[in-house]
């Protein structure tokens, strides 16, 4: 299964560590095979070399070595990943152009300019999914939290220094907010850890599904979970959260038997400014987390100089 990463255009590959890495190592001895080929394809169209017949026929695509280890490692992961998907129309069409090109050679006629500048483009784009796929596959490895599918912790203090700088030179403003689940330690005392772990994956997917897609979510720890909200102001950032909070309450998305769970959320906001660190920014959205949590939870509070002395949990 993957978990859709809301409108951002691929998925985050929901795998073992393992089978991720090995992902990882098969892929750069595929890309590897395929500069082999094309080099040894242009090399034989340069110096009149026999053509080698496999690249003439219908399932060349197939037949090399790049194509073999497509075929091979194709299944349900990869299927439904968008970049994945076109690594094999550009690799199809690139075979297709490649015979076009063998074809004048064969028939002792010069490469159409065209025909070379049409297979250069396709073998652009094929290297460009191609380093997609990899980006994505590594970014699920080492940014993403593999229950969730969620950013996890390693790249969100350096994300939010980049933000703060757009913010220190009056470029955007930036909203961030803590969100923490309400009695989520009594859901895995009463029905077990599998099934709080069902309901983490189901708000995350809510989320994911209902902010924007510029926005971002990190799993800060836990149940916790920090929302960055770039190009928002105060306003905007609680008209949002809001939003969230009332979806999350009628979210019937977990089961226990027969029984749906309910789901609340309790949430600190506010907003990145020039004058303290991202990580008092961070501080600051805990104390108002933690006076939402004082106060009855599932709710927003905005942080305010009133909060100070609020002690985070």
């Amino acid at each position: 299964m993957l978990a859709n990463d809301a409108t951002r255009g691929w998925c985050v590959f929901k795998m073992s560590r393992d089978k991720l890495q090995g992902a990882l190592r098969e892929l750069d001895q595929a890309r590897y095979n395929h500069e082999r080929w094309y080099k040894d394809l242009i090399r034989t169209i340069a110096c009149g070399l026999p053509i080698d017949r496999r690249d003439l026929a219908e399932d060349s695509y197939r037949q090399c070595r790049f194509g073999q280890w497509y075929y091979a490692i194709y299944d349900e992961e990869f299927a439904k990943n968008k970049t994945f998907v076109s690594i094999e129309t550009e690799h199809r069409k690139m075979h297709d152009m490649a015979a076009k090109l063998l074809g004048s050679v064969m028939r002792e006629e010069a490469i159409a300019p065209t025909d070379y500048d049409n297979f250069a483009n396709v073998l652009d784009r094929l290297q460009i999914n191609l380093e997609a796929l990899k980006h994505e596959i590594e970014e699920t490895l080492y940014n993403r939290d593999p229950l969730t599918g969620v950013h996890n912790r390693v790249s969100m203090l350096s994300d939010l220094r980049k933000l703060q700088e757009l913010v220190q030179r009056d470029v955007q403003k930036s909203a961030i907010c803590l969100m923490d689940l309400d009695h989520f330690k009594e859901i895995n005392d009463r029905y077990g850890h599998q099934t709080g772990d069902r309901v983490l994956v189901a708000v995350t997917r809510y989320i994911m599904d209902h902010i924007r897609p510029y926005d971002k979510i990190y799993r800060y720890g836990g149940e916790e979970f920090l929302i960055v909200m770039p190009n928002t102001d105060t306003e905007v950032g609680t008209q949002i959260v809001e939003r969230l909070r009332d979806g999350l309450g009628t979210l019937a998305a977990v089961h226990h038997g027969l029984e749906p769970l309910q789901i609340t959320a309790s949430f600190g906001l506010t907003m990145l400014v020039s004058e303290i660190t991202v990580e008092e920014a961070i501080d600051r959205a805990d104390r108002a987390l933690y006076v939402s949590k004082g106060n009855g939870r599932n709710m927003l509070s905005v942080w305010e100089r009133s909060m100070e002395q609020a002690l985070p949990r």
